[in-house]
């Protein structure tokens, strides 16, 4: 399986499991970009084609979503990532501090 299709289908599956959509082209498009949209996300999605052990992050990568989330007037973005694989839909999200704060808040208050 090329490229295309490892993207394609961590893109599919993050976009069904948030309840997002699938961005055209890959956010190559002048109006959307990211990989995945949802009501308050924009995400940007990497994976391999061969498993893996490591993955390099680039911060461009999540300095440039954040950008593109604002200029779609989208509170939030996120690079999603995962280790490859034919069969790995296993992602992590990477999210700015602000963002985890509230969430580690929110859980906080429910679990307490």
């Amino acid at each position: 399986m090329d490229k295309k299709k490892f993207s394609n289908n961590q893109e599919n599956h993050i976009a069904k499991v948030l309840g997002g959509k699938k961005v055209a082209n890959s956010g190559a498009t002048p109006f959307n970009k990211g990989d995945v949209i949802t009501d308050l996300f924009v995400i940007e999605c990497k994976t391999k084609t061969r498993e893996s052990k490591s993955m390099n992050i680039q911060k461009d990568w999540i300095d440039t979503i954040k950008t593109e989330s604002f200029a779609m007037g989208r509170a939030f973005s996120a690079v999603a990532f995962n280790f490859g694989g034919l069969h790995n839909n296993e992602n992590y999200y990477i999210i700015d501090e602000e963002l985890f704060k509230m969430l580690h808040q929110m859980l906080e208050d429910k679990y307490k």
